[in-house]
């Protein structure tokens, strides 16, 4: 199956990237070539993954009794449980404002391609059509049907905004009052959802945030979703931001809490490789590459590590399928895209 090019094309943050690293590679890569990702079938192997000889996210030394506390990973290092979400903070308060630029050099740009057949695969233009369709004809307000979309870990918008275009909430707003579809972001990231937020003012206004209510941004936990309540939304999107939560498995069964029976969630997260040969080449890419490219892009080659660390500790796609039944979900499947570097992860909430 082949992706069309992806139509927000080379932004001048991809060419700033390019411009920087002066990398020939990288430009061949990141410009203005057309990529073609190639989707393996949900049932592609996920056994066997090879496990990098690789350094520490930091050199120094770590204590080899165990703490007599629950622990878990940040990237290849054993850190308390209560100390994770605060460490992740810190790596997106240092990469904020420099998200795309982050991405851009994670992906060498296919993450706009990634996150594209993302959005297309929820199909959300056509649920906001039958939506707005069937609100129109609906006798009363009480009766009036919506479509509510919660995107998790996307504080700066880039599903969001995508989402919004498909949906056609701008030209909406132009002509109509409150919007029965909307997309709320939530993100446990202040200055994530500071970038967001200015973005998406810079790019429609105040329409669609202060009048419509097509978009809105909340802070919030994945973990702990309390500011929503059960059966609130119809679809649950999260992307590259998975891997990144303490509890996985709490995280899951709050997407599950929140949605309606019947509701569906979907995760786009890089993954792994099914071939060890492949899994190699591509190990010797991320390790060697990436930090080095966020030092001389970002000046920050330890955020750049832990997230390659962190790319290798998350679930393989069998396991996470196996994570996501446990947790309540249906029809549990994954699809890989280019090769499995990244998978889309897609379950629905049981009808009661």
């Amino acid at each position: 199956m082949l992706v069309a090019p992806c139509r927000h094309g080379t932004t001048a943050l991809t060419e700033a990237v390019i411009r920087k690293i002066n990398s020939t590679t990288l430009r061949n890569r990141a410009g203005n070539a057309t990529f073609t990702l190639r989707l393996l079938s949900t049932s592609a192997s996920t056994d066997q993954q090879p496990k990098p000889k690789q350094q520490p996210f930091t050199s120094s030394s770590t204590s080899s009794s165990s703490p007599p506390v629950a622990s878990t990973h940040f990237g290849f290092r054993n850190v308390k449980t209560e100390e994770k979400e605060n460490l992740v903070r810190g790596v997106f308060d240092s990469v904020a404002e420099s998200y795309d630029v982050m991405n851009d050099v994670m992906s060498a740009g296919v993450h706009r391609l990634w996150k594209d057949y993302f959005v297309q695969s929820t199909r959300v233009e056509f649920l906001a059509k039958a939506v707005r369709r069937n609100s129109t004809n609906a006798s009363d307000n009480d009766n009036e049907e919506e479509l509510r979309i919660l995107d998790v870990a996307g504080g700066t918008g880039d599903i969001a905004f995508r989402m919004i275009d498909a949906m056609q909430c701008e030209e909406r707003s132009k002509s109509s009052g409150k919007d029965p579809v909307s997309v709320t972001v939530c993100d446990i990231n202040t200055e994530m959802l500071r970038v967001g937020q200015r973005r998406a003012r810079e790019r429609y206004g105040s329409s669609l945030l202060d009048d419509t209510k097509a978009l809105s941004f909340i802070e919030g936990n994945a973990q702990s979703l309390v500011k929503f309540d059960d059966n609130s939304f119809d679809l649950y999107t999260i992307a590259f931001g998975l891997r990144n939560v303490t509890d996985v498995d709490m995280a899951l069964r709050e997407a599950l809490r929140v949605l309606k029976p019947g509701g569906r969630f979907m995760c786009l997260e890089f993954s792994h490789l099914p071939h060890p040969a492949l899994q190699s080449m591509y190990d010797l890419y991320s390790f060697n590459l990436i930090p080095a490219m966020g030092q001389m892009v970002a000046n920050d080659r330890d955020s750049y590590q832990y997230l390659v660390e962190s790319i290798r500790k998350f679930s393989d796609q069998e396991t996470l399928v196996r994570r996501m039944k446990d947790a309540g979900m249906q029809g549990a499947k994954y699809t890989n895209l280019t090769g499995g570097i990244v998978a889309i992860h897609e379950g629905w909430k049981p009808l009661e």
